[in-house]
């Protein structure tokens, strides 16, 4: 991707002092900049042109007046000493998919990779007080997920988020922390040493100014965020009327795909996910079952992605697999390859009872990557066929 340059200083001082202005929603917002373009117009606006504009009195008062440039400077020094920076919605960096929904963030504020915010990003939300189970299933699905070309995006919160942050990053995946706070602060306190590790090879990302606290209102806020980035939604545990279900039902406002993981019917924990399931979310037994519902350019970059990563190219008109440049494919996947013909689409089952020593799950798993790879391809019923 071709970077593009951060604002200057000025431009990011204007940006900052306009988000700092009390009264000013994110609608509000968005239509001052649909009529001025830029920060440095509206604060070149007068009164009487501002008020005629839809602003109340008291705000376009504090925007004539200039007076949230002080505290605008004191954010910069404080992005300045954790070396934050802002992206505004109409930066190129900005999440593609943020932008869609009905009240974006006008500004982010970030720490890390720039770089992740135009990336494909699925949720992963759940309990703070996850099950063993609950922890297993997320320590499993997402360094899966993230090896599939996935960001894993999560609030950072106990339990479930941490899980998906830390394993994540032990598989070398990529992954996006939500802040329901200032990217300067930390929540929880035992995540100290996790939030730095994302800072460097991930990313932190808030819409709330540098230096705000925790606020129990801040969470709903930061997560209508990590729906709005993501492709989809995967809710692991959560109780009925959970932070998780209320992430569900703003992806499902904001037309994302919701996915869960079905639970034991006597644990509480897993009310959520089983009621979101009965309602109509796809249900999840492995990272198969994410990736084949996402939308088809999402699924056609992924494999395009899969195949630079592996330096595979397709299959030859020989239906020959053509020679990897860098890594080879799985042992699974290069015994699996041979027995799937060009010609006749062959159904999972019989696939599965083809290998006798591999498990189903190494089977699918090696399906999956073949698919990712642009050398099998599945059709309706799950079956699946060589690609030439």
């Amino acid at each position: 991707m071709t970077s593009t340059p951060a604002l200057t200083k000025e431009e990011e001082l204007h940006w900052i002092a306009l988000k700092l202005i009390p009264g000013l929603g994110a609608r509000k917002l968005f239509l001052l900049m649909e009529r001025y373009r830029s920060p440095m117009a509206v604060f070149r606006a007068s009164r009487s042109e501002l008020e005629a504009n839809g602003l109340s009195g008291s705000a376009a008062q504090t925007i004539e007046s200039g007076c949230t440039f002080e505290d605008a400077v004191d954010q910069q020094q404080k992005m300045a000493e954790c070396g934050a920076e802002v992206v505004p919605i109409y930066d190129p960096r900005y999440p593609p998919r943020l932008r869609e929904i009905f009240d974006p963030p006008m500004l982010l504020y970030i720490r890390g990779r720039v770089e992740l915010l135009v990336s494909h990003m699925l949720g992963v939300v759940g309990t703070r007080r996850p099950t063993y189970y609950g922890t297993a299933v997320t320590e499993k699905l997402s360094p899966d997920l993230a090896r599939a070309g996935l960001t894993i995006t999560s609030g950072m919160a106990r339990g479930i988020d941490t899980a998906a942050h830390k394993s994540t990053l032990e598989a070398g995946g990529n992954t996006v922390a939500v802040f329901g706070c200032g990217v300067d602060q930390l929540y929880p306190a035992e995540n100290k040493k996790l939030a730095k590790e994302i800072a460097e090879k991930g990313l932190l990302v808030s819409e709330f100014p540098m230096g705000t606290p925790a606020y129990p209102q801040n969470f709903p806020i930061r997560n209508r965020v990590i729906s709005g980035m993501s492709v989809g939604v995967l809710i692991v545990e959560g109780a009925e009327y959970s932070g998780s279900a209320i992430t569900a039902r703003m992806a499902m406002e904001q037309e994302r795909e919701v996915f869960a993981v079905p639970g034991s019917i006597v644990s509480k924990m897993s009310w959520g996910p089983n009621l979101l399931i009965k309602q109509g979310a796809k249900l999840v037994q492995d990272w198969h079952d994410v990736l084949v519902e996402l939308p088809a350019p999402v699924q056609r970059e992924l494999i395009h992605q899969a195949q630079s990563r592996q330096g595979l190219l397709p299959l030859d008109e020989n239906g020959e697999e053509s020679k990897v440049c860098e890594q080879p494919i799985s042992p699974a996947a290069r015994r699996l390859l041979p027995v799937l013909k060009l010609d006749t689409p062959q159904h999972l089952d019989l696939l599965l009872e083809s290998f006798e020593g591999v498990s189903s799950s190494e089977t699918i798993a090696a399906l999956f990557e073949l698919e990712m790879l642009g050398l099998v391809r599945q059709l309706p019923g799950r079956n699946f066929v060589k690609v030439w």
